[in-house]
Formats: C-alpha cells, sequence, structure tokens
C-alpha cells in the first residue's frame, strides 16, 4: 500500500534535517582540538566524579568556624545584608528613574542609565574592587552584593511604580488628603507588596553569588572550595557543593512560598 504524497514527504524532510544536524555535529566536532588533552584524562576524571560522589562529610560540622556550616551560615549573611541594604537604597533610585507626569522624561532617562551601568559590572568585578578598597572579608562581599543589588531592585522597584494604579492616588487627593496621606495610603499600600516579593527574588539569587565570591576573597564558602580545587581535594568539593545546592533549595522553598502569600 502506498503512503499518501503528503506524509512521505514530511518523513524524508524529518531524515534531511537529522542528516544535516548530525553533519554539522560531525563537522563541529572535527575542528575541535584535542592534542592538549592530557593521556590520563579519564584518570582525572574519574576520580574528580568519585570524590563528588563520596563527600567528606566529617567537613560538615567541626567547631572551629572553617566548616560547613559555619561558612554557609556566613554566606546566607553575607546575601541577606546586602540585600537589605540595596533593598533601601534602591527606592530614592526607583523614584528617580520611574517616569511620572510630573517629572521630565530625560530625567528618569538619566536614572536608568545610572541604573544599567550599576548592572553592567559583575559581582565578582565589584568584590575585587571592594577587596582593594577595604581588605578581604565577608565586608567586601556585603558592598559587593549590595551596589549590584541596587541596579537590578531598583529597575524593578522603578516598573512597579509604573505600573501602579493611580485611582486610588486621585481618590485621596479628591478628598483632601495631602501628598503624605497620598503616599501612606494608596502608594504605599500597592507598592510595599511587589517590593518585598522583588526583594525576595534577589535574595534568592544573592545566595548563588555570594557562594562564589569567596574565590576572589570575598568571604563565604566560596574560599574553602576554591583551595580545595586547587588542591585536587574532591570529596571535600563534593560536599561543599552538596551543601551549597542543600542551601539554595531551602531558600527557593521558602521564598516562593512567602512571594505568593505577597503576590
Amino acid at each position: 500500500m502506498m503512503l499518501p504524497a503528503e506524509p512521505k514527504k514530511k518523513k524524508i524532510r524529518n531524515w534531511l534535517i537529522a542528516v544535516v544536524v548530525i553533519l554539522l555535529y560531525i563537522w563541529a566536532f572535527a575542528g575541535v582540538p584535542f592534542a592538549g588533552v592530557k593521556e590520563n584524562v579519564g584518570q582525572i576524571v574519574g576520580s574528580i566524579f568519585y570524590g563528588l560522589i563520596h563527600p567528606d562529610w566529617g567537613y560538615v560540622y567541626t567547631g572551629d568556624g572553617e566548616d560547613l556550616i559555619s561558612l554557609m551560615i556566613e554566606t546566607v549573611a553575607i546575601a541577606f545584608v546586602g540585600t537589605f541594604l540595596s533593598s533601601i537604597l534602591s527606592i530614592p533610585f526607583a523614584f528617580w528613574a520611574a517616569r511620572s507626569k510630573n517629572s521630565p522624561r530625560w530625567l528618569s532617562g538619566f536614572g536608568k542609565i545610572v541604573l544599567t551601568a550599576i548592572r553592567t559590572f559583575p559581582e565578582i568585578v565589584l568584590a575585587i574592587m571592594f577587596i582593594k578598597t577595604v581588605g578581604p572579608g565577608s565586608f567586601a562581599g556585603v558592598l559587593a552584593v549590595s551596589v549590584h543589588s541596587i541596579g537590578m531592585l531598583a529597575k524593578l522597584y522603578s516598573e512597579a511604580i509604573e505600573n501602579m494604579d493611580h485611582g486610588p492616588s486621585e481618590s485621596v487627593i479628591s478628598a483632601g488628603g495631602s501628598r503624605w496621606d497620598v503616599l501612606g495610603f494608596a502608594t504605599l499600600p500597592q507598592l510595599i507588596p511587589e517590593f518585598l516579593s522583588f526583594t525576595l527574588y534577589r535574595f534568592e539569587l544573592a545566595v548563588r553569588s555570594a557562594s562564589i565570591l569567596g574565590i576572589v576573597g570575598a568571604g563565604g564558602i566560596g574560599t574553602p572550595m576554591i583551595f580545595a580545587i586547587n588542591a585536587r581535594s574532591w570529596s571535600r568539593v563534593g560536599i561543599i557543593l552538596l551543601g551549597i545546592v542543600v542551601t539554595v533549595t531551602i531558600i527557593d522553598f521558602i521564598s516562593g512560598r512567602l512571594r505568593k502569600r505577597l503576590v
């Protein structure tokens, strides 16, 4: 029995696409130079995976302040303090960048450019700059997280301000309310839940960022992780990665539940 013309053409077309994709992969990998790969690469990869699946459980808590639990608490504290500071400092930047009827467009446009410039610097670059300024340690990590977070939070805050419903504000004004009444009874009740939701989301990201800032000396769990990688102590690397995954998962779960209640 002959197949209909249309399904047969579709089948041939799918086979041609598959062949083209396979040929592209072959062509791409054919240009990869494998001359620099070490002869014992299999042994190295095997030792890495063995260490990752056999973590060093003795490092979880040692009582000297340099164990996994202590450094993860320090990492979360860096993210929390940095996010808390940025959530406060972002508010004036947000009103500066938000477009309104009473302010010129160039003013908000310049504010948006400033926020974009702040977000351009990665946190690890900011951490290196602050380490040169205040020295290595958790304080440099807090400054890096807070400055970078200002760029993101202020942008989100400004968008919330721009999309705010102005009906309640007009109602308060028509009832004879002052600017402070508008702020207290119309503006803040709308903005605070969204601001808190954005702050919690930023805190989730800050925990991930703070986990690697220690690589450059900005405190937290990143410092022992880079030492363990350099020493090829893969079991220590495995328990550190496991601790980061567990911590981030718990924070994501709690933050997600809180954000659902706020919005």
